[in-house]
């Protein structure tokens, strides 16, 4: 379970280092609007929606712009966004799992292919690294907020599954379809999350070298730079000693 713990921490300190701002706020937008569009407007009634504004919150979007995304899924011009998930190997044999939002299927796929293609990596079909996935629902505090025990004491009456502690924080796992009653639970008892998504959690990861991690990183980062790309995710893991290095 360490490797799958590394992998979480490094994925949410890369998110954090390298997200732009305005692109981050863009891309929490687009799910608002879709989940809003989708269901009922109240995040009350509607999970996916009160997960993403939970989620925007967490990284510090302006209550103004969710409130614009949200008035904008309810007004005819709004844009019919289709979710599309993207399966292919990068450097070093690593599996990616890319999720989007587009307007435009052929774009996003030629873009996505185009990438893969130009950093050392291979686009395949639907279904060819997903297996070796689960997907599931994950809510991240910091360590200040208790220790371990006192974590997963919480975690196991609120419903999760799994909880890995560490220096760097608690990753608490559940079920995705869990995943509102578990955060709500937490939330009574921890307060406010760093994180609450469903995400893509590897069965099974591969270490890479500095070499291997610079050449995934490149691919992953320009992955992120496409406007239509919503999360990419990777069952990699690097030691401590060439993570300093990156």
């Amino acid at each position: 379970m360490a490797g799958h713990s590394k992998w979480a921490n490094i994925q949410h300190r890369k998110g954090r280092q390298d997200a732009v701002r305005a692109k981050l706020f863009s891309r929490f937008s687009k799910e608002i609007t879709v989940a809003a569009k989708m269901g009922d407007p109240d995040p009350d009634k509607n999970p996916r929606l009160r997960l993403a504004i939970k989620e925007a919150k967490s990284n510090s979007m302006p209550k103004d712009n969710i409130e614009r995304a949200i008035k904008k899924s309810q007004g005819g011009d709004a844009e019919n966004y289709e979710e599309i998930r993207y399966e292919g190997y990068g450097p070093g044999g690593v599996a990616v799992i890319v999720e989007a939002m587009t307007d435009n299927r052929n774009r996003t796929a030629s873009n996505v292919r185009s990438t893969f293609g130009k950093h050392g990596g291979n686009l395949g079909e639907t279904g060819s690294v997903g297996f070796m996935f689960d997907r599931m629902g994950q809510v991240v505090y910091p360590a200040a907020v208790g220790d371990a025990e006192a974590v997963l004491m919480a975690a196991i009456e609120a419903g999760a599954e799994d909880v890995e502690s560490s220096d760097d924080g608690h990753v608490i796992w559940c079920a995705a379809g869990d995943l509102n009653a578990v955060s709500t639970a937490l939330e009574q008892q921890l307060g406010e999350s760093e994180s609450t998504r469903l995400v893509w959690r590897p069965q099974t990861t591969t270490e890479l070298d500095l070499e291997g991690a610079q050449k995934l990183f490149k691919l992953i980062e320009a992955l992120e730079d496409d406007d239509d790309v919503q999360s990419v995710t990777a069952n990699f893991e690097v030691s401590d000693a060439v993570m300093a290095e990156l």
